[in-house]
């Protein structure tokens, strides 16, 4: 499933295209994906321009003038094309070909882009267990985006934010962070990633770090500036390119290059002098990768 980089990667390359885009027609092959299609779901776009494109935790948000905002999640597989004329936009090296085959086009976007040139712009699901729906109202009170937590980009989510977040919480750490009522967008291979530089244990209860005393606050600052750069870290990279997930613009992303301990059982831990091994341990029936000699 991608995560928040891979999605914002998606935004980032979906947006020059996209915003300020006139939708001409929007094609829908097939009348439900992981969801049924809206109502009226291509007349309702018809003729309209899109004026932001969004993101919230780990759906894109499509904004078009006098109409519904489109809410749109991946799933596992989904990915958008961006062809413009004879032109199939999708540079890069591959290591895994993404979904071109037609059969799964299943949601088509005409437009002019803000050029004023002719583009197509495709989504593929070849196991449909993404979803396009419509907010008619403010997103945020939309079921799907309603209660989410606090993002984990930009100084909002800081320590005694953090803190006050895990205060009282026994769940494990991991877990607690998972927990997309209290931070959006955060999954699996980045949680991970984020503990790892923390140096804390996915093991330790949450509300271990939520104290009032010095070691709790060092913990919390540790964590929640571990949480912003390895997400800022993934986003600049382009995602982390695991299974099905690809970029807007065809290419995939290169952040698992540089992971530390996600998928890296058995290999010698990263921290200068740690001595330890990454291990795998399952949570809730997820796997997690961590060093117990230096994750405390």
């Amino acid at each position: 499933m991608p995560e928040l980089p891979e999605v914002e990667t998606v935004r980032r390359g979906l947006q020059p295209v996209l915003e300020g885009a006139l939708i001409v027609r929007a094609e829908a092959r097939r009348p439900d994906l992981r969801f049924p299609l809206p109502e009226r779901f291509a007349e309702r776009l018809a003729g309209r321009t899109i004026t932001a494109l969004g993101r919230r935790a780990k759906y894109l948000t499509m904004h078009v003038d006098g109409g519904p905002v489109l809410i749109c999640h991946l799933g596992m597989s989904g990915s958008f094309r961006i062809e413009s004329g004879e032109l199939d936009k999708t540079p890069g090296k591959f290591h895994h070909e993404r979904s071109k085959n037609p059969a799964h086009d299943h949601v088509v976007f005409h437009v002019l882009d803000p050029q004023g040139e002719p583009a197509r712009v495709i989504f593929n699901d070849p196991r449909r267990f993404g979803f396009m729906l419509f907010a008619e109202g403010a997103p945020d009170d939309h079921p799907m985006l309603a209660g989410l937590g606090v993002e984990p980009t930009g100084n909002a989510l800081d320590g005694p934010l953090l803190a006050s977040l895990l205060k009282d919480r026994k769940a494990p750490l991991k877990a607690a962070l998972l927990d997309q009522r209290l931070i959006a967008g955060l999954g699996n291979i980045y949680v991970s990633e984020a503990l790892w530089r923390a140096h804390l244990s996915p093991l330790r209860a949450a509300g271990t770090i939520a104290g009032p005393g010095r070691k709790a606050r060092e913990r919390s600052e540790a964590l929640a500036s571990a949480i912003r750069s390895v997400i800022a870290d993934a986003i600049a990279a382009g995602g982390s390119s695991l299974r099905d997930y690809h970029r807007a613009d065809g290419s995939l992303g290169y952040f698992q290059h540089s992971f530390a301990v996600y998928d890296r059982e058995g290999v010698p831990c990263p921290t200068p002098g740690c001595g330890g091994h990454v291990e795998r341990i399952v949570q809730s029936g997820r796997s997690t990768f961590y060093c117990r000699a230096c994750q405390e």
